[in-house]
């Protein structure tokens, strides 16, 4: 080995140990970027993000005696994203025999999550053929892995260091891209929401001073004057189509000429922003924008400006902006009508904004129950959702405490009305309205009411119901409202029980119905830290490939289903059932001791025997930790709780076999 290989291993070990004594103990500004992390569902759509950074960690991480390495990273679920070993002519038979043996190792790591070596005979020299799986930050979920070809000699001498050291790199280049992407993202979307704010900021102003002056003439130059600050080099006039008169210069009648280029006939025709753009870049370009109210246009503004300057227009502004003028210039009633529509504009901002705090369904009731009770002014709230197990609507959130987790039925009163016909309701004197029945106003003596049906992804689930206890107290605004608050918390609902359902679909195994290894490992961990000991079992289903080759896969997985199905009905409502991989399964018991934990793993074991067909056995290993032991940690409960299942099996399977440290060796015997 020459010393510039020597020392350039020497820097990666160095560089390894840094990475694993790092411990983000250094007080950055920014850490809070380095916990963001990719997770499963993103990786399909990483690849890229992966290339570049493979291109990248190539031109920054090999030493130059490991430049003529040939490497290559695959996907999470081991498909190429390239690039490969370098093509070069006459060695297309080695690149496909390297593409296959990657693909053949790559599975393997996949599988055991661990760094796989082979030597190879390839070229008629000596090699070996490496595969690194690349985890995420929080989780260590497999992203992607990261393929080498080395040199035997150089693998002997050492070289496999470097190639652990440059694969431990590789995930720094790929969050160093996936954190600029995501600041880039950001800032993005702050760029975006900052224009968004400044425009609404604007608007709202301009809304704000129009609205300040009744005054018709008020109102017009007021639009005029902002306008033209907005775009200072245009020219502007107003062509008013009522008779009306006004001292401002740049208000003047309108007088229809109806020639094709007359941008003013069209925009007040139609109704809608006309353009009129030159013929060439010294031309210049007109703008006609309707201003316009609920009955009609009543004149256009006319803008004419340089061509140059047209991009920076903001033409759906500017709409805005002659639409509210318009609004101003109608009568007191839709000035008020104006107030009202903002007003609502707010609330429903307010409560989505509120609404999407959480995802848990209960808070997301408990939001929308104390929202609508604020904004509506209501003596009374109740929200009520179907419950299928119990047959009816389920009162959720109700400040008449009597009527919390009752349960009406569907056809029941106004609720169930509304729920079954999906029909908004609105009483102005209850007492006074024959054949009317509703618990809520019977128990609180309530005469106004609104009932609105909660929508969720199309489909009826419930129904909202405001009450005051005097007649007459909500209006038609307030009926329309409520409905439209009604769609924003159905839209939230829906999300909460998606995000449930994912959370569930992630968290199981899908063949047997049992938690996902990774669920598992979690929960022990936290229970590790709460609890003064616990159990594990692995169970193990003897001599599964032979159950597979004797009678199919198929029914080999009806055994696993039938074995999962025996220990969630041997354990207890706390206890947690995981598929820990393939034909092993795992229980964790909390707080259970391991004589316990025997007597649940043998009630397992004669449960299977004589339960399953075609017939099969398990064998058992269970493994306790206490809270006086030295070193506790989900690692070494799993190794030692394995250990004695491989006792089991070694001495005859269907076997109850305890941690050797535990006891000396004592095997649980099956009964005859």
């Amino acid at each position: 080995m020459s010393d510039q290989e020597a020392r350039d291993q020497e820097y990666y070990r160095a560089l390894l140990q840094e990475a694993v004594r790092s411990g983000g103990e250094l007080h950055d500004p920014a850490a809070w970027l380095k916990e963001t992390d990719i997770v499963s569902h993103d990786f399909p759509y990483a690849a890229r993000l992966i290339a570049e950074s493979f291109r990248e960690w190539r031109t920054e991480s090999a030493p130059q005696y490991a430049k003529h390495w040939d490497w290559c990273v695959l996907s999470h679920e081991a498909k190429w994203i390239g690039p490969a070993v370098q093509t070069v002519p006459g060695r297309e038979d080695t690149e496909r025999r390297l593409r296959s043996k990657w693909l053949e190792y790559a599975a393997i790591s996949l599988a055991s999550g661990e760094i796989f070596a082979a030597p190879e005979q390839m070229d008629g020299q000596q090699i070996y053929l490496m595969t690194f799986p690349l985890r995420t930050r929080k989780l260590g979920e497999i992203f992607a892995l990261l393929c080498c070809a080395m040199p035997a000699v150089q693998y002997e001498q050492g070289g496999w260091h470097t190639a652990e050291a440059m694969a431990m790199h590789f995930p720094v280049c790929f969050y160093r891209n996936f954190e600029h992407l995501f600041v880039s993202d950001l800032a993005r979307t702050h760029q975006q929401a900052e224009r968004e704010n400044n425009r609404r900021s604007l608007l709202f102003q301009i809304v704000q001073r129009m609205h300040d002056n009744i005054d018709v003439n008020a109102v017009l130059s007021e639009v005029i004057d902002s306008i033209l600050a907005m775009y200072p080099g245009a020219r502007l006039d107003l062509f008013m189509s009522q008779d009306h008169r006004s001292t401002h210069p740049q208000v003047k009648p309108l007088q229809l000429r109806l020639g094709s280029d007359d941008v003013c006939a069209r925009a007040f025709k139609d109704g809608q922003i006309t353009l009129n753009a030159g013929r060439d870049e010294s031309d210049i370009v007109e703008i006609g924008l309707p201003l316009g109210g609920k009955q009609g246009v009543y004149g256009v503004f006319h803008m004419i400006m340089d061509k140059p300057s047209f991009p920076e227009v903001d033409l759906r502004f500017l709409a805005m902006v002659a639409d509210t003028a318009g609004t101003a210039f109608e009568n007191a009633k839709l000035y008020e009508r104006s107030n009202q529509l903002i007003r609502e504009l707010r609330m429903s901002n307010e409560l989505t904004q509120r609404l999407n705090q959480s995802l848990r369904l209960g808070d997301i009731f408990q939001y929308a129950f104390e929202e609508l009770l604020e904004m509506f002014g209501a003596d009374y709230c109740c929200i009520l959702h179907m419950n299928e197990e119990k047959g009816g609507l389920e009162v959720i959130a109700c400040n008449h405490l009597p009527l919390v987790g009752e349960i009406i039925g569907c056809g029941e009163g106004i609720s169930g009305k509304v729920y079954t016909t999906g029909e908004a309701i609105i009483l102005s004197d209850f007492a006074g309205t024959p054949g009317a029945k509703s618990r809520l106003m019977e128990a609180t003596r309530s005469q106004s009411l609104i009932a609105v049906p909660l929508n969720v992804g199309g489909v009826v689930r419930g129904t909202i119901m405001l009450a005051h206890q005097s007649a007459h107290f909500f209006s038609y605004d307030s009926f329309r409202l409520l409905q439209a608050m009604a769609g924003h918390i159905g839209l939230a609902v829906g999300n909460a029980r998606l995000h449930a359902e994912v959370r569930y679909l992630a968290n199981r195994d899908s063949l047997t119905g049992l938690y996902a290894r990774h669920y598992l490992d979690e929960e022990i961990k936290e229970r590790m830290t709460a609890d003064f000991c616990g159990s594990l079992i692995v169970v193990d289903i003897d001599q599964f490939k032979t159950v597979n080759d004797t009678y199919g896969h198929q029914r080999g997985d009806k055994i696993l289903k039938q074995v999962s199905e025996i220990i969630k009905s041997s354990i207890r409502q706390g206890d947690i059932a995981a598929r820990w991989g393939g034909e092993e399964l795992a229980v964790y018991l909390p707080q259970l001791g391991v004589q316990q934990a025997v007597n649940v793993a043998e009630r397992i074991r004669k449960r299977v025997m004589g339960e399953t067909e075609p017939r099969v056995t398990v064998s058992c290993g269970v493994a306790e930790w206490s809270w006086i032991d030295e070193r506790v940690s989900v690692e070494s409960l799993f190794y030692r709780a394995d250990m004695a299942l491989y006792e089991a099996k070694n001495n005859g399977r269907n076997l109850v076999v305890i941690d050797s440290a535990l006891t000396e060796g004592l095997i649980k015997k099956p009964l005859a």
